[in-house]
């Protein structure tokens, strides 16, 4: 909001240290809360560190004030400046207060959308999300994935990154086969109807495989040998797809496509928009030339000819004294790959063809120390990206019946949630907003039930195990999504009671007593653009899903103790009209970057 005064300060900061051979460090300005009057800070600990280190004889917090003074005098008035402080150490600048609350409101509704949007970096970061095995149906767990790994996306993406959205789907390995040879075997030709309901069926199909391929009590010789028959035709089935066996390959590919179907399906559902789509059969050849690389190069230790597998010491190659990312085996001793071989292929593709920077996994968190060793060996290998590989982990979600568990067909689906969610939602707005018509509150009913399922998944820290409570997520009232859709809406509905045309003017002042609410609603407003770059930076949504709800919450205090439309004078209503049309536009951008979509009506 003040980046032409900040920029000038800065200037003469600057011209300062320069004449005066003070070697100056990075100003970092952070905001000084309302208390009485909006301001902003900066320190100069840091630059009267410098000069103790290159051997001048001073104490850094006396020579930290002793400089902020000087350049205080330097300064001297600034336009929008009201005043300057030097505190031990620190320089304070202080705005004036009509002229900030209008500076910040004329930003958000000249910048709309964009307000918060951060300058373009020069980094590309790929988020790596919505990956769930093929041939099953999209759970809960998955959704969890999903909302996490789009947030992030969109957070990186408004911060100024340019971002790369990938799948990569586990379509192959012996839980695929299993599905695979029980299809063949017992339910060849047959097809259910319907993109979700093959999928649920191919699951199914999963649990019965499972269920007779796994040693039971008391098993008797007869079913021993059944079982182990089975499995051997299975493992034979496996063994075909590898050789590629035409038939094995198209009954593969014709399954895989009806849970691709299924899970494209979700995404549209979700507004999630996929740039590149990796898939783990395509890098199984790919990184079986890897690990002949790494051999080469000495990074591995090919064990095969004495019966072993291909590995890698990776603490003894980062020559670490302790305990750290351990030995691993990229290569087993019948010459196939493992997932961790197949993630450095993929990883080459990511750095080498698409010329990512960053990479963010956003993957289950058992998969922590898998994932530290395939970042370690990036680096033993040459990757300088490897330093900047991230795993955004996740836990588990569970309903208050229980746990999930694919193998014993206990599975909580996604769109049974969703289903559920949007009923509940129907029940409550054909009883409150019996004038809606049916398409109109069918909409609603989306957005509300999908708001609250993100907000309840994008809420909780990311790496803690949940259980999703629907009763909760569905309240208009505490930390859910309803309820910052309906800061939303109550926002609406001011501003359409109002005369629109008139919030066209940017030059309403605030140089009333602004009430406390006011305040607080302005200050949140401010914090925007920062929050967006803590959440991006820290690769945390829960970051922005707790902005969001101090946001609305600020806003419903507001609507219910500050008259608007029925202001003392006209210039206050105004200014309160257009601090509404701000409030809307910023829980609007909040919402969008959790992907929750802001209804017009509730």
């Amino acid at each position: 909001m003040f980046e032409k005064e900040q920029q000038i300060i800065e200037a003469k900061i600057r011209e300062f240290c320069s004449q005066n051979d003070i070697p100056l460090a990075e100003l970092k300005w952070t905001s000084i809360p309302f208390s009485g009057e909006w301001g902003m800070s900066t320190s100069f600990f840091a630059t009267a560190a410098h000069e103790a280190r290159s051997g001048k004889k001073i104490q850094v917090p006396q020579r930290a004030q002793e400089i902020t003074e000087q350049i205080k005098v330097q300064i001297g008035r600034v336009d929008g400046i009201s005043r300057i402080e030097a505190v031990k150490g620190y320089l304070n600048l202080y705005f004036s207060t009509p002229e900030y609350a209008r500076r910040v409101v004329d930003e958000v509704l000249a910048s709309g959308a964009d307000f918060g949007r951060g300058a373009a970096k020069n980094e590309r970061v790929m988020v790596e999300y919505a990956q769930p095995n093929t041939h099953h149906s999209f759970h809960i767990g998955h959704y969890r994935n999903t909302i996490l790994g789009e947030s992030l996306a969109r957070l990186v993406e408004f911060a100024g990154f340019d971002t790369i959205r990938a799948s990569y789907p586990g379509d192959i390995g012996l839980g695929v086969i299993t599905i695979l040879w029980a299809y063949d075997r017992f339910y060849k030709s047959q097809e259910p109807s319907g993109i979700h309901e093959r999928g649920q069926w191919l699951l199914k199909i999963y649990v019965e495989a499972t269920a007779m391929l796994e040693p039971k009590e008391n098993e008797t010789p007869e079913e021993k040998t059944k079982r182990e028959a089975y499995d051997a035709e299975r493992r034979e089935m496996y063994r075909k797809w590898d050789a590629g066996d035409k038939y094995v390959r198209d009954l593969w590919l014709k399954t895989r496509e009806w849970s691709l179907e299924e899970l494209r399906d979700i995404l549209r559902i979700l507004d999630v928009k996929m740039d590149v789509w990796f898939f783990e059969s395509e890098v199984d050849e790919p990184a079986k030339e890897i690990v002949e690389e790494l051999i080469q190069k000495g990074i591995a230790d090919d064990e095969r000819p004495q019966g072993g597998a291909v590995i890698v010491k990776i603490d003894e190659k980062l020559g670490l004294k302790k305990e750290k990312y351990r030995t691993n085996i990229i290569l087993r001793s019948d010459g196939t790959t493992l997932y961790l071989t197949k993630d450095l292929a993929l990883a080459k593709v990511k750095f080498e063809q698409y010329h990512v920077d960053r990479s963010i996994y956003v993957v289950d968190v058992r998969q922590s120390m898998h994932l530290q060793q395939a970042f370690a060996i990036l680096k033993l290998w040459g990757f300088k990206q490897a330093e900047k590989c991230y795993h955004l982990g996740y836990g588990f979600v569970s309903l208050p019946e229980g746990a999930m568990s694919a193998r014993r067909g206990r599975v909580v689906l996604f769109k049974d949630v969703m289903d559920e969610a949007i009923r509940r939602v129907l029940a409550v707005e054909s009883e409150k907003s019996p004038e809606m018509s049916e398409d109109e509150r069918m909409k609603v009913a989306h957005q509300i039930g999908l708001g609250a399922m993100a907000y309840s998944m994008l809420s909780v820290d990311n790496s803690r195990d949940m259980i999703f409570e629907m009763d909760n997520a569905l309240s208009f009232d505490g930390r859910t999504g309803p309820y910052i859709q309906n800061a939303y809406v109550r926002a609406n509905s001011i501003l359409k009671r109002s005369n629109v045309q008139t919030l066209q003017r940017s030059n309403v002042d605030f140089s009333y007593e602004l009430d406390p609410h006011e305040i607080e609603v302005i200050e949140k407003i401010s914090q925007f653009p920062d929050v967006v770059q803590q959440a991006a930076n820290e690769y945390r949504p829960m970051v922005m899903a707790n902005y969001a709800y101090d946001l609305a919450n600020a806003f419903h205090s507001f609507y219910h103790a500050v008259p608007v439309l029925q202001s003392e004078n006209e210039e206050i209503r105004l200014a309160r009209l257009r601090l509404v049309a701000a409030a809307k536009q910023v829980i609007a951008n909040a919402l969008r970057l959790l992907d929750i979509q802001a209804p017009e009506v509730m």
